[in-house]
């Protein structure tokens, strides 16, 4: 695929279904999230996770959300694993957040991301 340098990229990327880079980190950060809820990721990233508890029960309960760090800082604590990650997953639709293969979040999760970025 031959494209001009001052072409504009975003209907070659659609074209090719790559998602731009933002979006790609947030896929990346995502799976790795999916395997750390589900115990396929290394443990120390893991150890980086805590579960959301709420002494109500709620449907909030039952929704598999993360509880996101206290950060001072905006830019640097905000980009950290243990800071983007549960912001990212507790961000995903319920149906994403359910259990399922790894396989079917991928193909949700970059369905999601692809409409997302493009329409």
């Amino acid at each position: 695929m031959r494209v001009r340098k001052y072409d504009h990229i975003t209907p070659i990327l659609k074209s090719l279904h790559w998602l731009p880079v933002e979006l790609r980190i947030e896929y990346k950060v995502s799976l790795l999230t999916y395997q750390c809820i589900h115990g396929t990721a290394p443990p120390y990233l893991k150890e980086l996770l805590t579960p959301h508890t709420s002494l109500q029960t709620s449907r909030s309960s039952k929704a598999n959300l993360l509880k996101p760090p206290r950060t001072k800082l905006r830019t640097m604590g905000d980009r950290a694993f243990c800071s983007a990650a549960p912001s990212l997953w507790n961000a995903l639709p319920d149906h994403l957040r359910a259990p399922q293969t790894v396989d079917a979040f991928k193909n949700g999760l970059k369905t999601h991301l692809f409409n997302r970025a493009f329409s």
